[in-house]
């Protein structure tokens, strides 16, 4: 079988890039079912203030430190009324937690003041909240809510998209919006949740395992 390369994607035109959207999308369902979350939640509050830990952290990390913290606080007044320093302590080992605390409370303070104390089900509600991009509100959305408004772009789908030449940005808003045009709308939530997988396991950031994977034959960045 032929490899795809770069000289390939310089003369691919959209419609030969969304047949082969098409093929990588039936490639990766075969060796991936249906990817959810890792993260550990029990109701919308934690999964958002669980994704706004994982910023910069594994989910695996972010699992060992909820259990605790969900036990200290269990509702958005909870949140929005935390001593600063106690929460920072909590959640210190995910990282900028600095930043994370201050972003947690004054998103809980909005939630209470703004949407009665309820979290939020739409993009343009959730976005307003302080700490809270368009990566949070996909994943909170369509893992809680099941509404699909755009596509998860973390660094995995990020680095990702951009090796298999689907948007050139190393922003994730615009490779988003790349993504979201590319793409039948259908596949927008399996697209986010198994690339991130895909990342994890074999297209790795230093040392992508192209060897084992079964998309390098329409790839234009494999190594082999």
């Amino acid at each position: 079988m032929k490899y795809f390369t770069l000289a390939d994607l310089k003369k691919e035109s959209n419609f030969k890039k969304i047949k082969r959207v098409d093929k990588i999308i039936s490639l990766l369902k075969k060796k991936y079912k249906s990817p959810k979350t890792a993260l550990q939640y029990i109701n919308p509050l934690q999964l958002l203030i669980s994704v706004m830990l994982s910023a910069q952290c594994t989910d695996i990390r972010v699992n060992l430190v909820t259990p605790n913290l969900f036990k200290r606080y269990k509702k958005v007044s909870d949140f929005s009324n935390a001593d600063h320093f106690e929460l920072e302590r909590i959640i210190f080992s995910t990282g900028f937690y600095r930043n994370k605390a201050k972003n947690i409370i004054a998103c809980c303070k909005k939630i209470e003041s703004d949407f009665n104390s309820v979290v939020p089900s739409t993009m343009v509600e959730l976005i307003s909240l302080p700490g809270v991009g368009r990566k949070t509100a996909n994943c909170v959305l369509s893992e809680y809510f099941n509404k699909v408004e755009g596509i998860v772009v973390d660094t995995h789908v990020l680095r990702i998209s951009k090796r298999l030449g689907f948007s050139k940005y190393e922003d994730a808003v615009k490779t988003e919006i790349d993504l979201m045009e590319l793409l039948n709308k259908k596949y927008w939530l399996y697209y986010g949740s198994v690339l991130i997988s895909h990342g994890r396991e074999l297209c790795k950031a230093r040392t992508p395992l192209c060897a084992e994977c079964n998309l390098k034959y329409l790839c234009p960045s494999n190594l082999i």
